[in-house]
């Protein structure tokens, strides 16, 4: 390496550990930011805290900072465009941005945007631009990093003069290979309670070894655990959209399989691969040839496989790998979306 490409590094890295001491700075002084975060992106206070606590790298392993800033390609401008989802996500896109250049600026959603711009406010060192508004056909150098729905992901790449890259929409997956189903359940809903599964890192399918009663067995178990949280952290605000598609996903399990439904959750079984909406909706099946081929042939979609197989049994490359539990918490070592762009 050589020795400009060794300062430019360690720049990098120490803008990086600027951005995460000034999320740390947040959590800690967090109590005026909650609620303002709850109102808008519908959760709950007790979802806000959680996410702030649990899901935020405050403290990454710096072998992590290292691989993230490895990882970035450097360029002369980063514009990073937000998505309405899981709002602790800000702080990668925007550690991203900063492994590559010094020149950032962030359009936050109109819908989620307080998180990201108080963080902002706590490195005003960085000199980070921010808005809520972006002529994308105004971008003229350096590239655009586009985090949200795959239209959106099309329509910036239709319309900027710069290269663009996206991180589009995706959703985990569980498969259980062990005996503890009762541990797995109460693994499983660590991950699904966070962002009401509005994150790429949600689970919604889960796929079980072993015949249909351990499938029933990891349903029942899931329907317990997500009513105890549920009185712990109630499910946040559904949109018409969502409640509409809750409602035909129970509909069409108590036809073709079976439906558990609590207050703020819903878990379904049948003999195949069912992707559920979000919002506490959990699909549980048999690992069979036939759920394996369908999640597999959806493996585009797929941003998170989490298991407590030794081996597991589904062949998803690009999908982050996580114990029970741990999809929601992944290192702070580069984007979580791991798909080819």
């Amino acid at each position: 390496m050589s020795c400009s490409a060794a300062e430019s590094r360690s720049a990098a890295h120490a803008r990086v550990l600027c951005l995460v001491a000034a999320a740390r700075a947040l959590v800690e002084g967090r109590s005026h930011l909650v609620g303002p975060i709850a109102e808008e992106t519908g959760l709950p206070h007790a979802g806000v805290e959680l996410a702030l606590t649990e899901h935020l790298e405050t403290d990454p392993d710096p072998r992590d900072v290292a691989r993230l800033v490895d990882r970035a390609a450097p360029a002369d401008a980063v514009t990073v465009v937000l998505s309405a989802n899981a709002f602790v996500g800000a702080l990668r896109a925007v550690a991203l941005a900063l492994a590559s250049t010094p020149r950032v600026f962030v359009k936050a959603s109109r819908r989620e945007h307080r998180f990201v711009r108080a963080l902002l406010d706590r490195a005003p060192e960085l000199g980070v631009g921010f808005g809520l508004s972006l002529d994308v056909s105004g971008v003229r150098e350096g590239e655009i990093h586009v985090y949200g729905r795959d239209e959106t992901i099309a329509a910036v790449r239709a319309a900027s003069k710069v290269p663009v890259r996206g991180h589009g929409a995706g959703f985990g997956v569980v498969e259980v290979a062990g005996d503890d189903l009762d541990g797995a359940a109460r693994a499983i809903v660590r991950d699904v309670v966070p962002f009401d599964q509005r994150g790429c890192l949600s689970p919604r399918v889960v796929l079980v070894h072993g015949g249909p009663e351990r499938v029933h067995a990891l349903a029942r178990a899931l329907h317990r655990e997500l009513a105890v949280r549920e009185m712990e952290i109630p499910r946040g605000a559904l949109s018409d959209e969502e409640r509409a598609a809750a409602v035909r996903y129970r509909d069409t399990m108590t036809v073709v399989g079976e439906a558990w439904e609590g207050a703020g959750h819903l878990v379904g079984t049948s003999t195949g691969f069912v992707l559920p909406p979000v919002g506490r909706c959990v699909h549980v099946a048999p690992f069979d040839a036939a759920s394996k081929g369908a999640v597999e042939a959806s493996a585009r979609f797929v941003t998170a496989l989490g298991t407590d197989a030794a081996e597991p049994g589904l062949l998803l490359p690009h999908a982050r790998t996580s114990v029970l539990g741990g999809m929601q918490r992944p290192p702070l070592d580069g984007p979580v979306d791991q798909r080819p762009d």
